[in-house]
């Protein structure tokens, strides 16, 4: 399949070329497409076969739901059966942006796009070119992350290009994605709120507008379930660069020495290692391949970097990466989430 690659900028949108993409979309095409979280890999959410060509593309499981972006609050109509008081308050508060509400699902909602659920998630992105590409297609998109399954999810352009060249019909590049991780997904489809993934949108953030919420035992553990889960990212092996990821955990004079270690002990045996650092402690790590991924004290500019930095080392090559915790408070409860499913689970205890 030949991909056609559309350079849009969100600055100033060419209408012609969004009306390009969206043409695309009504005829059941694919389209990859930048959000404020990462690029979408986006098809009509009401026409079965063409969702079954995101799963065919990605290489996905077909029991990992899809969540479905809206443009105008009024689609909701047909993609949700009722919208929940709460998730009004939610809608008001924090959309547009990098938040999904996972509700009951209207029955022009294929089962496709659930993975055979009776809940589906639906958020409204804040990205102009993600905006003016549903609304010129008239229809509501599912969009996962436009990446093969099982990769670090693409923030840039060519990350996109990289995963998804010859796969899709087309590919919208409109520059890198501000927040870096994929939106919060927070389940109102029940009696009390669950959250699922956390993302950009923070559980202390959600608290204060709606109260008390659950959190999903599987934010930092595998998922070990038959069958569908009601959100993506929970049960798979995600996010994951070529090379062996290793998460180091604990005070971090004690993550600096084990990493050191660890390193040292991995060179011996002939591989490439590259350490994940932060701007505080990259210094400490000179002998080494190092990137750091952000600031430790300011978690958003990790959580934008980190999976530009993991694709990043398998660029240098690396074979094994070791990768320092951060606090899971906060926005670092979403970059922690995405980085324990890159590592496998991997984690040492320093």
């Amino acid at each position: 399949m030949k991909t056609t690659v559309i350079d849009i900028d969100p600055e100033n949108i060419n209408e012609d070329a969004i009306r390009k993409a969206a043409i695309l979309i009504r005829k059941g095409e694919v389209v990859a497409f930048p959000t404020e979280t990462v690029y979408g890999l986006g098809a009509n959410a009401l026409d079965a076969s063409a969702v079954h060509r995101i799963f065919e593309a990605k290489g996905r499981p077909s029991d990992n739901p899809l969540i479905v972006h809206i443009c105008d609050i009024s689609m909701l109509e047909e993609v949700v059966e009722h919208v929940p008081s709460k998730a009004l308050l939610l809608m008001e508060r924090f959309w547009p942006g990098p938040l999904t509400i996972i509700m009951k699902k209207h029955k022009k909602i294929p089962y496709e796009v659930t993975a055979g659920l009776d809940t589906v998630g639906v958020r409204m992105p804040d990205h102009p070119i993600a905006l003016a590409l549903i609304r010129s297609a008239g229809v509501p998109i599912a969009a996962p992350s436009a990446n093969i399954s099982g990769r670090p999810s693409p923030t840039k352009p060519e990350h996109v290009i990289a995963d998804m060249q010859g796969r899709i019909a087309a590919i919208i590049a409109g520059g890198t994605c501000k927040v870096g991780v994929e939106s919060t997904v927070l389940d109102l489809s029940g009696n009390n709120p669950v959250l699922y993934r956390p993302g950009g949108i923070t559980l202390e953030m959600l608290e204060e507008v709606i109260g008390k919420v659950d959190t999903a035992s599987g934010i930092l553990k595998p998922v070990f379930a038959e069958g569908a889960v009601p959100s993506p990212g929970m049960k798979y092996k995600h996010y994951s660069p070529k090379a062996k990821v290793i998460i180091v955990d604990g005070p971090i004079d004690r993550v600096i020495a084990r990493i050191k270690k660890e390193a040292d002990a991995y060179r011996q045996k002939g591989y490439n290692v590259g350490i994940m650092a932060t701007e505080q402690t990259k210094a400490m790590y000179s002998e080494y391949m190092v990137i750091a991924v952000g600031d430790r004290e300011k978690p958003e500019t990790i959580a934008a970097a980190l999976f530009d930095t993991l694709r990043l080392f398998d660029k240098a090559k690396a074979d094994v990466v070791l990768a320092e915790a951060v606090d899971a408070n906060g926005v670092g409860l979403a970059i922690m989430n995405r980085m324990v499913r890159a590592a496998g689970f991997d984690i040492i205890h320093a």
